[in-house]
């Protein structure tokens, strides 16, 4: 029996902008349902690992594998067929401000399905129930908390149901109580659908929550992979100062 590729793969990848390299020789993989947390100092390549799975960026050399496929070498056209079996959460949940909530989450469904249209509002009206967020279906985004448009943000992230989902940030910006919730709702989705996760945080406590294992950035490379318990034990004192804090990014 031939083992299933990982979900996601990198292998020895870099990339430089201009002549400040930002990712250096990064090796890493998680298999399929399992979730891993980047971590490291604001500028350490965090967000741009995330943007080299959805092939927004490519390496400068090395290879990022999606279900054993090396995405930079994919037709635009099979690139898409890979982005719609990934979820993208971004930091400010990237929502089209000019509709309401619903046409936000059902907007996926319409450009990449075949769905009918009560179909799609009413798995619309099952994602935003899933994330608490039944009652704003008409409700505009610049009328929504912080919390709420994280929340409208993972709803539609996951329209397509993506086998993969990428979170940049998740706790940035909210209070402690609102953060948790969130982090709640990502291991739930993770351990029912056996959702693969890939979290950037600043927030160590997010971090324990959610990962299965922590990789830590620092300048561009991998100084410490593991689980929380194995970092917080690192001979690395940048790492292990990190792992002390309570606070969030």
């Amino acid at each position: 029996m031939v083992d299933a590729p990982a979900a996601v793969e990198f292998q020895h990848v870099t990339k430089s902008f201009g002549a400040r390299r930002v990712l250096d020789d990064v090796n890493f993989q998680i298999d399929a349902g399992r979730s891993i947390c980047i971590l490291g100092r604001s500028g350490t390549g965090k967000s741009v690992t995330l943007k080299h799975v959805v092939g927004l960026l490519t390496p400068d050399s090395g290879h990022v594998l999606v279900e054993g496929e090396n995405i930079s070498r994919l037709s635009s056209r099979d690139l898409s067929r890979v982005r719609q079996r990934i979820g993208f959460v971004f930091q400010n949940a990237a929502l089209f401000d000019s509709i309401p909530v619903g046409a936000n989450v059902e907007f996926p469904m319409r450009r990449h399905t075949k769905l009918s249209e009560g179909e799609i509002v009413a798995r619309a009206r099952q994602l935003l129930a899933q994330v608490g967020l039944e009652r704003e279906y008409d409700t505009m985004p610049a009328d929504l908390s912080g919390g709420m448009r994280k929340r409208a943000g993972l709803a539609r992230a996951l329209a397509l149901e993506p086998a993969i989902l990428l979170v940049d940030e998740p706790s940035a910006g909210l209070d402690p109580v609102t953060a948790a919730e969130i982090d709640a709702l990502l291991v739930a989705l993770r351990d029912r659908s056996q959702t693969t996760l890939l979290v950037v945080t600043h927030n160590i406590p997010s971090a324990r929550a959610i990962g299965h294992e922590l990789i830590f950035l620092d300048q561009g490379r991998i100084i410490a992979q593991g689980t929380p318990t194995a970092l917080e034990a690192s001979d690395n004192p940048l790492v292990r100062q990190f792992m002390s804090s309570e606070g969030g990014g």
